[in-house]
Order: structure tokens, then C-alpha cells, then sequence
């Protein structure tokens, strides 16, 4: 028998399961020819633009080779843009293209109109209650994290 946390926990894990089958995270319009991991590296680039390779794989937790590949093949599908960083000549800024741009508005929406869709049943404080909760939660995790990494 589990323990009340082990409970939840698997509870979590369970409806965080379903919440990935009904597709509301990431879904790139289909004519786009993307990746859900490659959406990620342009919606992290959105929310910072100009940043670079290392920021990028430190911001979504994964190699700077990893990053440098998946870079390399959305600059060549004409998503992301290399500049110089001018305080650096040695380092690259990554901005999204028009093209990127617009692919990351268009998932941004559509990711929007799924989660309304989801949460439209519920009363507005169940809404403001969830979203608390989940934030609170998040927020912790976050910091112990960044705790344990320094």
C-alpha cells in the first residue's frame, strides 16, 4: 500500500499522462514540418529572444550539441537567424524569423484554444484554484532545483 504522497504522486503522473494524449502541450500546425522538441527550441527563443546556444540548452535542459544540431536545422529551414552578440564576437544571438515567428503565434493560439477548451468547465475560482496550486507547486520544484545545481 502506498503512502498518501506516493499516492498523489502516481495520481499526477497518471492525469499529467492523459493530459499529453488529448495534445494540448505542443502542436505544431502539421504543413510546418517541425518537431515538438524543435517547437520548444522556438518557443524558449521566443521568450528570450537573442540568447544563445548555451542559454538555449541550459533553458531546456539538454546538451549544447544537442542544441547546436537542432539550431542548425531550423536556421536551414528558415526559423531561427544567427547575429553576433556584440559583446561577444566570439558568440551567436538566436532570433527567431518572420517565418519562426509566425509558427510559434499560430502553436502559441492553438495551444491556447486547448487549454480553454479544458478548463472551460470549470468555474472560474476551480480555475484560479488549479493554476494557484499548480504555480505553488512548480515554483517549489524550481527552487529546489536550482538549489541542488549550485
Amino acid at each position: 500500500m502506498t503512502n498518501n504522497l506516493e499516492g498523489s504522486a502516481e495520481k499526477f503522473l497518471n492525469l499529467m499522462d492523459r493530459l499529453r494524449q488529448i495534445g494540448p502541450q505542443t502542436a505544431p500546425p502539421k504543413e510546418a514540418n517541425i518537431s515538438p522538441s524543435h517547437l520548444a527550441y522556438l518557443t524558449f527563443s521566443a521568450s528570450h529572444p537573442g540568447c544563445g546556444i548555451q542559454a538555449l540548452a541550459a533553458g531546456l535542459k539538454l546538451s549544447k550539441p544537442t542544441v547546436s544540431i537542432g539550431v542548425a536545422q531550423l536556421e536551414e529551414a528558415d526559423f531561427f537567424t544567427r547575429k553576433p552578440d556584440p559583446k561577444d564576437g566570439r558568440a551567436i544571438q538566436l532570433f527567431l524569423t518572420p517565418k519562426g515567428q509566425k509558427l510559434h503565434q499560430r502553436t502559441y493560439e492553438f495551444r491556447c484554444q486547448k487549454f480553454e477548451q479544458l478548463l472551460k468547465y470549470l468555474a472560474p475560482q476551480e480555475r484560479t484554484t488549479l493554476n494557484n496550486l499548480l504555480e505553488k507547486a512548480i515554483n517549489i520544484a524550481e527552487n529546489e532545483t536550482q538549489g541542488e545545481t549550485k
